[in-house]
């Protein structure tokens, strides 16, 4: 089912759409700004002020203050106030580590963004439901602070047969052509239009064995010296936070397969074009890594 279209001043979240030209008026949202700091900084011993250490954004508390306004119609406002409550309370996300829902809202002058997280409040008064309205107290924690962007980016990227850079005139036979017994390589691009890091979901679609991605840009690499996979069978490395897995086709957990000196807490896409080149053996040439990535940023 595609998301909900938005309009300035405008939110969705679990389904339910809010803010201007809606039955939910939104009053004030705070929480947009900055989100807290967990911080580091030490005491200086026997002088004034403190070192400052190393500053980790803490989760983001989105408050939003809110009203369900649907004159003489109680019904529809106690049914406004149950599907938020049932998008919460969905196992997929409720009951599995990690797992979050996304809060969408869109602001003049800017394109939809989104923060992924999970609704940690729901406060209606019922006190006037009966007259149709319904203030409501919202508190949504994003655990991730950063901003994407509504939309994905996918780029996939091939694994080419050429031994080198291609061909330098003049052309004199014999010409050499990979046969597949050694590892080949392709550069591709993938373009974070935002401001903070973006984290790729990476997938390698086989046949293909030996597999190295790498980022050119920072140097970092993602290495499966013992991956083999056959036609039709595919490795998943999901970077963002909060899962962090390396998965195969049948849902099994590969992160075995990965190298030791792997990360994949780092292998984020900067702000900006980043160049990739990923390596495997692959004599048929249809092996293909696919990225899929949001833009990142760190305001609205």
């Amino acid at each position: 089912m595609p998301p909900l279209e938005l309009t300035d001043w405008q939110y969705e979240l679990g389904g339910v759409l809010m803010g201007a030209g809606t039955s939910v008026q939104v009053r004030e949202t705070s929480g947009l700004g900055r989100p807290p700091v967990r911080d580091a900084d030490v005491d200086q011993p026997s002088m004034d002020g403190v070192f400052a250490g190393l500053d980790y954004y803490a989760a983001r508390q989105v408050q939003i203050d809110a009203a369900v306004r649907i004159p003489g119609n109680p019904a529809a406002c106690h049914d406004v106030v149950a599907a938020l409550q049932t998008a919460a309370d969905d196992p997929a996300v409720r009951l599995a580590g990690g797992a979050t829902m996304p809060f969408r809202l869109k602001r003049p002058g800017r394109p939809v963004k989104r923060l992924y997280g999970r609704l940690r409040m729901e406060e209606p008064e019922y006190a006037q439901v009966i007259h149709g309205f319904v203030p409501l107290d919202l508190e949504f924690i994003a655990t991730d602070p950063t901003f994407y962007a509504d939309e994905e980016t996918t780029t996939e990227i091939p694994l080419g047969w050429l031994t080198g850079g291609g061909f330098r005139a003049p052309v004199v036979a014999p010409i050499f052509v990979q046969s597949g017994t050694t590892a080949a390589d392709r550069p591709g691009w993938a373009h974070n239009q935002g401001t903070g890091h973006a984290w790729p979901v990476i997938r390698i679609t086989g046949p293909v064995a030996n597999v190295s991605v790498i980022h050119s840009t920072s140097g970092r690499r993602l290495d499966f010296p013992t991956l083999n996979l056959a036609a039709g069978q595919w490795v998943e490395i999901d970077t963002r936070p909060g899962y962090r897995t390396v998965t195969r086709e049948n849902g099994g957990n590969a992160s075995t397969l990965l190298s030791t000196a792997s990360r994949i807490d780092l292998f984020s896409l900067p702000p900006g074009p980043s160049e990739f080149r990923w390596t495997g053996f692959d004599n048929t040439n249809t092996s293909r890594l696919r990225l899929t990535w949001r833009d990142a940023y760190t305001a609205l």
